[in-house]
């Protein structure tokens, strides 16, 4: 049995340890947000772990009656040369087109699944992708591709595109089948090397 003096020496734990043993998991929340709001690679790196789910899997809907009504899609582009191209001249080909920016987590996030799609069918004479870089020194672009080891060619907009096309919202993919409708009309971050979508993009490349 303790005496009194033992007792004594027992000190009950502190009101701030107390407090952060008792809210342990609000406190790691509130540091977690922290560090996603003000580190884009962390935010990233959470967003692809979401996009491994395969809750974030791109589809082409048959039925998407909003995306069908598109009609204005064509504009001009420059590729790395300087050369300058209209959509137009793609005619023929299933073109995918994604307007990305290096310093966008969710284009971060999902451009690795772009890479994987791309690695599949560059060899494919019909199908072209076009990457439209949105940074406003095409150099950052350019340094962020080197630097994930990205392959995937960079293009940038050289006139107005179709606000139908693109709003300003990063990332937005956007899916034209040979004949230039729109398949596919997507904002936000997803995964593009599902083996569903993989499969509805060979089935346009066969579409006659």
């Amino acid at each position: 049995m303790a005496n009194n003096n033992e007792v004594s020496k027992k000190r009950p734990p502190s009101n701030k340890l107390q407090y952060i043993k008792k809210n342990a998991f609000a406190i790691f929340m509130v540091i977690a947000v922290g560090i996603l709001l003000v580190s884009p690679d962390a935010k990233s790196f959470v967003l692809r772990q979401l996009i491994r789910t395969g809750i974030f899997n791109a589809s082409i809907d048959k039925k998407d009656t909003d995306t069908a009504r598109m009609t204005n899609t064509d504009f001009t582009f420059t590729d790395a040369k300087g050369s300058i191209q209209n959509t137009s001249s793609l005619r023929g080909k299933v073109v995918f087109i994604n307007f990305w920016a290096s310093w966008c987590p969710p284009c971060q996030a999902e451009f690795p699944s772009i890479e994987t799609l791309y690695n599949q069918f560059k060899n494919n004479p019909d199908i072209f992708f076009l990457t439209i870089n949105e940074d406003n020194d095409p150099a950052l672009g350019k340094a962020y591709l080197e630097k994930e080891k990205l392959s995937i060619p960079m293009y940038k907009s050289s006139g107005n595109v179709p606000a139908e096309m693109f709003s300003g919202s990063l990332p937005t993919t956007v899916v034209l089948d040979k004949n230039g409708k729109v398949r596919l009309h997507h904002t936000g971050f997803a995964n593009y090397a599902s083996d569903k979508f993989v499969k509805q993009i060979k089935e346009l490349i066969n579409e006659q």
